[in-house]
């Protein structure tokens, strides 16, 4: 072959080649948030995020207080359930939302001192947890044995404690004299709670013990500006939290590193978690404009890694 007509065909596929790299590159743009509902869809109470392994968005406080709504992959909106009075006569309203293996999705109730169980197939609500000693449950945690962790602030004096719930139900208060307790992770082994502190901005790392108590917290990172709000982790261990006041959403290591923020395009981030068909989708309730934004990140979410994977 002539050896201008080889270079030129060289030339040409590497044109090519690097227009379908820029292509591959441009369909998966990380770090960057994108509106997935409309402004407004939601009330300002919009918190809880999580997804089941169909990959359906929930949130508390869809189109009106007191409602949990259901997000299909596409973005499409509905009222999910509709939560019940407490035995106060006021209705239940929801903040933190998880999952077990099996799908049961629990939700805690600030207004009636509840964690409420609901199942997703008959979306029958049940009251799984109260004690007279909750001051608001606030977020939930899962541990990989299913029972369940849930911060409780007092938003009243600053303070806050932290509570473990079994497999029946039964809710043992396993720290206080906290800071305002208020995003609540496990990690990825089991092994660690990690918690943050909205008004004292502390993160900090509680060992797990074999009954579900903890020991002796250790601090993780202190920040110095703006407010803590929803925690949740991917595969790795590092934690992803909502910066509210800020507008972001930090990624920071287990060991207290800093290592990418995001702008989630308003300044009221409330929580976070992770889903998509990869679970490497970060969406994200923003109170300011009251929608779901979302963005994509290189490595999938812990929750998202232990839904079982169809073969």
């Amino acid at each position: 072959m002539h050896r201008k007509l080889f270079n030129s065909r060289c030339f040409s596929l590497a044109l090519a080649a690097n227009a379908l790299l820029a292509g591959v590159v441009a369909a998966e743009e990380l770090w960057v948030a994108k509106p997935f509902t409309p402004e407004g869809d939601f009330t300002p109470g919009i918190e809880g995020p999580n997804c089941d392994a169909a990959g359906n968005l929930f949130a508390v406080n869809y189109a009106r207080e007191g409602t949990i709504g259901r997000v299909t992959p596409d973005g499409k909106a509905e009222v999910f359930v509709e939560l019940p009075l407490g035995s106060s006569g006021k209705q239940s309203v929801g903040n933190g939302i998880v999952f077990n293996p099996n799908g049961t999705m629990y939700v805690a109730d600030y207004v009636n001192h509840n964690v409420l169980q609901i199942d997703p197939r008959t979306r029958k609500i049940r009251v799984f947890a109260h004690d007279d000693r909750f001051y608001q449950p606030n977020d939930l945690a899962i541990a990989p044995d299913g029972s369940l962790y849930c911060s409780d602030p007092d938003w009243s004096t600053g303070n806050g404690q932290l509570w473990h719930v079994d497999a029946a139900g039964k809710a043992t208060r396993v720290a206080e004299h906290l800071g305002a307790t208020n995003g609540i992770e496990v990690s990825p082994d089991g092994k660690t709670l990690y918690v943050n502190e909205s008004k004292q901005l502390g993160v900090w790392a509680f060992p797990i013990l074999a009954d579900g108590g903890l020991t002796q917290r250790k601090l993780v990172k202190q920040f110095a500006d703006f407010g803590f709000d929803g925690m949740r982790s991917d595969v790795d261990g590092n934690l992803w939290i909502a910066r509210y006041g800020k507008g972001t959403v930090v990624q920071l290591s287990s060991k207290g590193e800093v290592l990418r923020e995001v702008d989630v395009l308003g300044k009221q981030p409330s929580n976070v978690c992770f889903g998509g068909a990869d679970g490497r989708t970060v969406y994200v309730t923003e109170v300011e404009h009251r929608r779901l934004v979302a963005f994509r990140v290189e490595r999938p979410g812990l929750a998202w890694s232990r839904w079982p994977k169809s073969k």
